[in-house]
């Protein structure tokens, strides 16, 4: 059962975030208003509501962007929009007109990611992207599917699909998920391949590239803690070393003393090819990577592995605490040594 109290600035402001998955509290001014609260602090008003024989957990919006009087008022426009039945819609869709629809509604990514989304799309999903949406059938989608090299690959778009037509049936546009019964693809799980002594000998690797440029970029992958596309995208105008932020991210001690020791000249920290920043470097992360007795190890694998072990706090000066403490742990002793 959610713990119950009256929701209140003071209150929201200072929940602790439980250390894993997420915690519920409910409004006693409004028990039909509830709240989650993530292990990485994000604070997010819903209300839940049985629909056709099934629960749904309905979201209004995170807090404090949603304050606790609007999301009070909200709560019986949006159960009774969940009463409502969708209407059917009787015009013809194509496929990829409703994914248009869709991404523009419901994606929430950066540029870079939805371009790489609209051109798995095109790739992998052209044979029935012109079909009318309600006339797709379970067997058009397990053939798409098939037909899709990789298992992780297919897994995926399936699962986008998945989303599509529930988005499509929600909205009326179809009486049925095509997509609902097939079974899921099996997927042999990949073992990240990164342990301690792998990012001590990671470190140590990058700190033998010749190009001070690509050996920082690296570098900033371990200090940053946070995904290469990020990083690669930095730009000086978005630092702030008074305060020791970038772009209201806290910076690790490392990663001040490594950015202030690079000349900053045009406006991307790492920049690449063409006036552009770095993109995707794979060539150097392959040489560097078998250098350091890894040759399977992928940029992300370093994120996933630090983000693991990282202690999540919900004010900012903690959190930067904990990324300096972690790093420490882990390569101090190389540092003595």
């Amino acid at each position: 059962m959610a713990h119950q109290f009256y929701f209140n600035p003071y209150i929201l402001d200072n929940l602790p975030a439980p250390q894993t998955g997420f915690d519920v509290v409910q409004d006693m001014s409004d028990p039909r208003l509830r709240m989650y609260i993530t292990s990485r602090g994000v604070k997010t008003f819903f209300v839940r509501k049985r629909v056709n024989g099934k629960d749904r957990r309905i979201i209004i919006g995170n807090y404090p962007d949603v304050d606790i009087e609007d999301a009070r008022s909200m709560v019986a426009d949006v159960l009774a929009q969940a009463k409502q039945k969708p209407v059917s819609r009787r015009r013809k869709t194509p496929l990829k007109k409703f994914i248009d629809m869709y991404v523009h509604k419901r994606v929430r990514r950066g540029e870079d990611s939805r371009v790489k989304l609209e051109r798995a799309i095109k790739k992998h999903l052209g044979e029935i992207l012109e079909k009318n949406i309600s006339e797709i059938t379970t067997g058009d989608v397990q053939g798409v599917i098939a037909s899709i090299s990789g298992r992780a690959i297919a897994g995926r778009m399936q699962e986008f699909l998945q989303s599509v037509f529930k988005y499509a049936l929600d909205t009326g546009y179809v009486k049925q998920n095509p997509v609902a019964n097939l079974p899921r693809v099996e997927q042999n799980r990949r073992v990240r391949p990164l342990n301690n002594a792998g990012l001590l000998r990671l470190v140590d690797a990058i700190n033998q590239e010749a190009d001070q440029n690509m050996r920082s970029a690296f570098l900033m992958l371990v200090y940053g803690f946070l995904p290469k596309s990020k990083i690669f995208a930095m730009q000086w105008e978005d630092l702030d070393f008074n305060h020791d932020m970038w772009g209201g991210f806290p910076l690790t001690d490392r990663a001040i003393v490594l950015l202030q020791d690079m000349p900053q000249t045009g406006n991307w920290v790492f920049p690449g090819r063409g006036g552009f920043h770095i993109i995707d470097p794979r060539v150097a992360w392959r040489r560097v990577a078998k250098r350091a007795g890894i040759p399977n190890l992928t940029m992300d694998d370093v994120y996933k592995f630090l983000m693991r072990r990282l202690k999540w706090a919900p004010d900012k000066n903690d959190f930067r605490d904990n990324m300096n403490d972690l790093l420490d742990d882990v390569l101090i002793p190389a540092e003595i040594v």
